[in-house]
């Protein structure tokens, strides 16, 4: 399971995506890196479309189906952030997307799905499987279902981040990714390790989202409660069957970051940095302002998941 995805297939999937996505900056913080000891190149995803990484998996998977498929619809599961990425990779190719959503899922997340044309269902997270009702929806209609992360298509999408992060900054020494169900930290895993062998990769978990830091250490998928963290886009209760044996293989260790050290990071990126995160897009800043990576790296990307945020979770930050 851990060889489906080569890096032929994260670089056949920068093709076909490109002029689709955008081609997010990568950026530098004097006052960050004086603070942490080390240097940090922050690839900023919460300048992509859809305001998060997501859209290059759902890019990648939905141009990749046959053009038969296309027409009966797309279908997912998502509490924001793979949502907009599904409603708009969809949109580009005239499909429909009806999306299974929380209904504690942030507002803007729900608001921006409807804006970019998707029709929404919603289920009760705690009462209800979000995999379950997502195939009953899509053998409903007929429709093909896009996995937000478990499937080889979203992973080799996920893995343009690190490949244009390296393309710009080849010599980092380590790569820090937040993990939630595993799609991001795969594909650019898979990408960074081929492109740079010895690179260190790191993921980094909310404290209360650690399944895939409970999974390492058991050796097998372990799955959690609904996780209750600030950073609802890390709230997968259990790791990808497809993610989890690449984590395995490639990731040298999950830390975890509590809510009030998330909240911090995104203080500064945004007073300091100027740049708006959303919280599980700052975890990875949030780990290294907490130095929690063993035997610090020097020179360190950091994949900035996405930015958006509501407005109720900004006014948490005290700023």
């Amino acid at each position: 399971m851990a060889d489906e995805v080569q890096l032929s297939d994260i670089q056949a999937a920068a093709a076909r995506i490109r002029g689709i996505i955008h081609r997010t900056p990568v950026l530098t913080s004097r006052s960050f890196d004086a603070l942490v000891g080390v240097q940090v190149f922050f690839k900023c995803e919460n300048y992509q479309r859809g305001g998060a990484f997501k859209f290059r998996g759902a890019s990648n998977f939905i141009r990749s189906m046959p053009k038969d498929q296309l027409g009966r619809g797309v279908v997912t599961y998502s509490s924001g952030n793979h949502a907009q990425a599904v409603a708009i990779a969809a949109a580009s190719v005239g499909a429909t997307a009806t999306i299974v959503m929380p209904t504690d899922a942030p507002k803007s997340k729900v608001a921006a799905t409807r804006g970019y044309g998707a029709k929404i269902i919603f289920y009760d997270r705690s009462t209800q499987d979000r995999e379950t009702v997502g195939k009953q929806v899509t053998e409903e209609l007929g429709a093909t279902l896009v996995p937000p992360y478990d499937h080889p298509w979203t992973i080799a999408g996920q893995g343009t981040a690190a490949l244009e992060l390296l393309e710009e900054v080849p010599d980092l020494d380590a790569l820090v990714v937040p993990v939630g169900g595993g799609g991001l930290i795969s594909g650019c895993s898979i990408a960074a390790t081929a492109l740079r062998p010895g690179i260190r990769i790191f993921g980094v978990e909310p404290d209360d989202g650690n399944d895939t830091f409970l999974s390492l250490q058991a050796g097998q998928r372990t799955e959690i409660p609904p996780p209750q963290t600030i950073a609802d886009g890390l709230r997968a209760a259990k790791p990808g069957a497809l993610t989890f044996p690449i984590v395995q293989k490639l990731v040298e260790a999950i830390v975890l970051v509590s809510d009030d050290a998330i909240r911090q990071a995104m203080k500064f990126m945004l007073t300091r940095m100027k740049t708006l995160v959303e919280p599980s897009g700052a975890v990875p800043a949030a780990a290294l302002l907490q130095h929690k990576l063993p035997n610090e790296p020097k020179r360190i990307g950091a994949i900035v998941s996405g930015g958006n945020v509501d407005f109720d979770v900004l006014k948490t930050l005290d700023c």
